[in-house]
């Protein structure tokens, strides 16, 4: 059976203020979903209620049929890189990886640092790194126990623009060199969105309900050619953009409101 992260009517409040309603998602193992809307419309809470970090109000989350508990299945990947600043690259990945035999921790912790680039700096701390450097870390700390899904926190949005690029281009390369976790990807860059998503919705403001899905037609394997250049990709983009500005400045709690007249 093909792992599948599902939610069905959920909807979650927050002392009794709605956060997101009604939202129905599907997304299988190896196939990216990227969220997409302003702050505050809830993506950072629909990846933990995917992450079985907290419940749902209402509705259902469910991961390969059951509710989905933390550790278990999905492994977050945050903007932070959340680093452990007196452990080593290596021990850092092996904190993913509690109980194991050593002989295994220590093998599994080999091959992803090799899947990242990282083997020569097994050794090295935190402190030594650059930012694209930690958040490959905080990737490979990610993969380690193969989980069937990545819920990922804006992981890129600290990064230079070449690094982000950089870093998209390589997330597509693992999650295809290591058997196709599905990835749940949330951000407010429209063109990340395109650049990752095999499938993208988009969130209204709070309480955030889906107001848009667009399946991405660029081809396969993403990273091994540019999208930029697909004849889609304007048209796309302008879409996905007017529904995110439409959305803001209608929106009464933004700083870029415009009442209508």
């Amino acid at each position: 059976m093909t792992a599948r992260l599902t939610l069905a009517g959920v909807s979650l409040a927050f002392a009794g203020a709605p956060v997101v309603q009604g939202i129905d998602l599907s997304v299988a193992r190896g196939e990216v979903l990227v969220i997409l809307g302003p702050s505050g419309c809830g993506k950072t809470s629909l990846l933990r209620l995917m992450a079985g970090l907290i419940r749902p109000d209402a509705g259902q989350v469910t991961l390969s049929g059951a509710p989905p508990r933390p550790g278990e299945g999905a492994a977050m990947v945050f903007q932070s890189y959340r680093l452990l600043p007196w452990k080593t690259v290596a021990q850092n990945v092996a904190f993913a990886l509690p109980g194991r035999p050593a002989a295994e921790r220590e093998a599994r912790v080999a091959e992803v640092l090799r899947l990242v680039g990282l083997a020569r700096v097994a050794g090295s701390f935190p402190a030594a790194l650059s930012g694209g450097m930690k958040q490959r870390v905080a990737l490979a700390r990610a993969l380690a126990p193969r989980p069937d899904f990545l819920l990922m926190d804006e992981p890129f949005a600290a990064l230079d623009a070449q690094a982000r690029e950089l870093m998209q281009a390589e997330l597509l390369r693992l999650v295809g060199a290591t058997g196709g976790p599905g990835v749940v990807f949330v951000t407010h860059s429209v063109d990340e969105a395109l650049v990752l998503g095999d499938r993208v919705v988009v969130l209204s403001p709070r309480p955030g309900r889906i107001v848009a899905r667009i399946d991405v037609p660029f081809p396969v394997p993403r990273w091994q050619a540019d999208p930029h250049d697909h004849p889609a990709y304007a048209e796309l983009r302008h879409r996905l953009w007017q529904l995110l500005r439409d959305a803001v400045l209608k929106d009464p709690a933004s700083d870029f409101h415009r009442p209508e007249g």
